[in-house]
């Protein structure tokens, strides 16, 4: 019985950290079992497109790459999609806009947003420069389009592909000035004029765009808006080999909630999301950061994906606009989300948003104990000690259920000699072997399974607690005390790691050693091997773990000794 409960025991241990190394195992290629990051929720079918909207829309991609065969094609081939095509270079411009909070830089082809760089948030290899979010390079792209179709396939009409005439303005948000527009305008096409007004906020990572549509022809049109997201299938840089968040498009509806949907689903064509909706957004997540565009409650859109060529892929919507009259105009509101992920903005935004800050099957752990941790900060003013403060107050949670754990764990401690003698002697005898055992057990009123069963409910916190850590954007850059200057990258001189290995050992020899010589081998070995993967793991995370093991062998030795049972490090003896 001793056996089991010993088997048990590192079973939970072991599914715990398992757990975190998961994401090594995406980072090679293997399917995920339990992190909600690494996955897609979305099922599996073909995709399409509305009829009526995809045989018409343009597609685009970079000026580097040839345009597919079948980007003509009907169907879901013909969603818009991709980087502006190559056109003539001499007429482009881009227009560098600033504000407080990040720099932007539109090009005039299709008034498209090519690249954000955020002044708070750094980049992980250069403290020196901000991070770059949207960006239209040689190595990249992940940009921000918008444009018009005609409905039932009609005449050309100007979408991100058609030049337009930035409108003369200030490119720079000022000293005591709140909002700053940046306007662009197209030529008659179709006789379709399309103008497109960004209105960015201070200290805001949302841009209003208004789109106004107006008819300048002798008939009334029918056209559509779409509004899209386009970027590679790479791995964001700076992106950790040792761990993995998911990135890629996601899609949110009141009746279909929150869908992630893997680039290799696209590729596949395996995916299935809502089509239509009159609420919702569409999104590119990827880890600390996201873009999205989000249309108000009550207006019908069209939603997709789509590859748009080789490793380029799409995640858009397209919404009617009714019938405009010649000479009329029609107007339409949306937003345009370009940062990090910040629960309490997000939240603000639009309902959903904050999912795009993706804690999985753990949500309803994980966002309780993310508003924890906040508050804490609010008073304590420093991540780390927030960190700290959190794990100290989930102990004293959880004291009673680890002190009935740990009360258990002490009996056996007290017993074992005994029963290390009994398994001696009877070596030869295993089922007068467990007959002795048990009845030891009865004697000495202890439950071989007691110890497991507390820590076994504790598990789903602790696990919540470390998606909140590793999600959590304010963690990016934030200092804890002397060497650690960031939470969220490694310990740079592997401090952490080591104090970490060591109260992991510690914890283990602080335990009773199993009778069994191989249990009592793994039971070294299991701690030793796992705390390897600390070495590259963030800081916080680091943090968390060291301040966990540290209040466990406090509790433990304290129980230990008020029952009795000297604390003993049961160390190995390998032969």
């Amino acid at each position: 019985m001793n056996d089991i409960r010993r088997t048990i025991l590192w079973v939970i241990f072991g599914f715990s950290m398992v757990l975190l190394w998961d994401q090594w195992q995406v980072h090679n290629g293997h399917k995920p079992t339990f992190f909600p990051g690494a996955s897609s929720s979305a099922k599996v079918t073909e995709p399409h497109a509305p009829a009526s909207a995809a045989s018409s829309v343009p597609v685009g991609s970079p000026s580097s790459v040839p345009v597919p065969a079948a980007a003509g094609s009907a169907g879901a081939s013909a969603v818009p999609g991709g980087a502006p095509s190559a056109a003539p270079q001499a007429a482009k411009e881009q227009l560098v806009v600033t504000t407080d909070v990040f720099t932007l830089v539109f090009d005039t082809e299709g008034g498209t947003l090519v690249k954000s760089t955020f002044n708070k948030f750094k980049d992980m290899n250069d403290k020196n420069s901000g991070f770059v979010l949207l960006d239209e390079s040689a190595n990249r792209v992940y940009v921000a389009q918008t444009g018009l179709i005609a409905s039932g396939g009609g005449a050309a009409l100007p979408t991100h592909k058609t030049l337009m005439t930035a409108v003369p303005g200030e490119r720079s948000l000022k000293d005591g000035q709140n909002e700053l527009q940046v306007k662009f305008e197209s030529a008659d096409v179709g006789g379709v004029k399309l103008v497109k007004t960004y209105t960015l906020k201070r200290g805001a990572y949302d841009i209003a765009v208004r789109h106004d549509v107006i008819n300048t022809g002798s008939t009334s049109v029918s056209p559509q808006l779409y509004m899209q997201l386009v970027r590679d299938g790479n791995k964001p840089p700076g992106e950790s080999s040792f761990y993995s968040t998911f990135t890629g498009p996601a899609i949110y509806t009141e009746a279909k909630k929150y869908q992630k949907i893997e680039f290799k689903d696209i590729e596949n064509k395996k995916v299935d999301v809502e089509k239509s909706a009159t609420n919702g957004y569409v999104a590119m997540v990827q880890h600390y950061f996201a873009s999205a565009w989000i249309l108000g409650d009550g207006i019908k859109r069209d939603l997709f994906e789509r590859k748009v060529d080789t490793n380029l892929y799409a995640v858009g919507m397209i919404t009617p606009l009714d019938t405009i009259a010649p000479g009329a105009s029609k107007s339409i509101e949306s937003n345009l989300f370009v940062g990090p992920q910040q629960e309490k903005t997000l939240e603000a935004l639009a309902p959903g948003l904050e999912l795009v800050k993706d804690y999985g099957w753990l949500t309803i752990l994980a966002k309780p104990l993310y508003w924890l941790l906040d508050k804490l900060h609010s008073f304590i003013g420093n991540w780390g000690w927030s960190i700290v403060a959190l794990v100290l107050l989930l102990k004293i949670a959880f004291y009673w259920l680890n002190a009935k754990a740990y009360a258990s764990m002490a009996k056996m401690k007290a017993i074992n000699p005994k029963i290390m003698e009994m398994r001696e002697r009877l070596k030869d005898k295993p089922q007068e072997m467990q007959q002795q055992m048990m009845k030891i057990y009865k004697e000495e009123k202890v439950n071989p399974m007691g110890g497991c069963f507390p820590i076994m409910i504790q598990i789903p916190v602790f696990i919540a607690l470390y998606w909140v850590l590793l999600s959590s954007v304010e963690m990016r850059g934030a200092p804890w005390i002397l060497w650690i200057h960031d939470l969220s990258s490694p310990d740079p001189f592997f401090i952490l790691p080591v104090v970490m290995t060591l109260t992991t050992m510690l914890q283990t020899a602080l335990n009773p050693a199993p009778p069994d010589p191989m249990q009592a081998k793994l039971m070294w070995f299991m701690p030793l091997i796992f705390s390897v993967m600390f070495f590259f793991f963030p800081a916080g995370l680091v943090l968390y773990w060291i301040t966990n093991n540290i209040l466990s062998i406090a509790q433990q030795w304290v129980i230990n000794t008020r029952m009795g049972v000297p604390p003993q490090f049961n160390l190995p003896k390998f032969k």
